[in-house]
């Protein structure tokens, strides 16, 4: 069946490590955009953090979509006006502050404008996620917060072991009451249990009439495995973690290698 939707992920995969779109990754994406596919980009960043590349590919138009916060939101591409919003409240965010204190661990959330953190010893993971994503970093004290704040997500961030450690500790009904998904090696996402990237794109995918068997969704790490599970052309990276290699029925090169290009070729074009 014929692609209509193209889903990619951006770290690792549609953006090279050097945080750039290569010539052949766009050419390959505005070959797919003038056959009448639509490309969302799916991200567990925040919409400020996606905006120079989907301004750069041209999405920045009218019914184009993006997807952030690794499913949170389901946006307008053009403006970031939310056509699905799902998020975490006051009280999440102290039982995760308070949580992540015992299991000796930094802690961070994001609103739509802001990344907040209560560490004073504020993690360097935490201003990593600043400088990538340019979402402004706010230190703020637990008593310091919003009572009306929403979050789209909190995050665990830390060194890899000690992240792990952590995560070995979790309560085990914490699996039930939310979504827990690694997006890097030192991130720890928690989201509501309703939110995936695989939920969005198919919440998207019904809104505009397209089936899952006409999606090509390609990632590369854990909190992209909803997606590439649902889409009829679920592709995994050439730098994916194995549980994506894995689960993915189809396979392309690394984001150094234009992996995403040669998925589009081959899957959509």
């Amino acid at each position: 069946m014929a692609v209509k939707m193209i889903a990619l992920d951006m770290d690792g995969t549609l953006l090279n490590p050097q945080h750039e779109i290569t010539a052949a990754v766009k050419a390959a994406i505005e070959q797919a955009k003038a056959k009448g596919i639509l490309v969302v980009l799916a991200s567990g960043r925040p919409y400020i953090g996606m905006q120079k590349y989907v301004a750069e590919l041209g999405l920045n138009v009218p019914d184009q979509y993006c997807i952030s916060y690794n499913g949170g939101l389901v946006q307008r591409a053009e403006d970031g006006h939310p056509i699905l919003e799902t998020t975490l409240g006051m009280e999440d965010y102290h039982y995760f502050e308070q949580l992540s204190q015992q299991l000796q661990v930094h802690f961070q959330a994001l609103d739509k404008q802001y990344l907040y953190t209560p560490n004073q010893d504020i993690s360097r993971y935490t201003v990593h996620e600043s400088e990538i994503t340019g979402i402004p970093l706010r230190y703020r004290s637990v008593e310091a917060m919003d009572a009306d704040l929403r979050f789209p997500k909190l995050m665990m961030v830390d060194e890899p072991e000690q992240l792990d450690k952590a995560i070995s500790q979790l309560p085990a009904d914490l699996h039930d009451r939310y979504t827990l998904v690694k997006s890097a090696n030192h991130y720890l996402e928690i989201l509501d249990k309703r939110v995936s990237k695989g939920n969005s794109v198919r919440h998207l995918a019904e809104k505009l009439g397209i089936s899952a068997e006409e999606v090509l969704a390609v990632g590369d790490h854990e909190n992209d495995l909803t997606m590439l599970a649902w889409a009829g052309y679920g592709v995994a990276m050439g730098n994916a973690i194995d549980a994506v290699k894995e689960q993915a029925t189809y396979h392309t090169a690394s984001n150094r290698e234009d992996g995403v290009a040669k998925a589009i070729q081959q899957w959509a074009l």
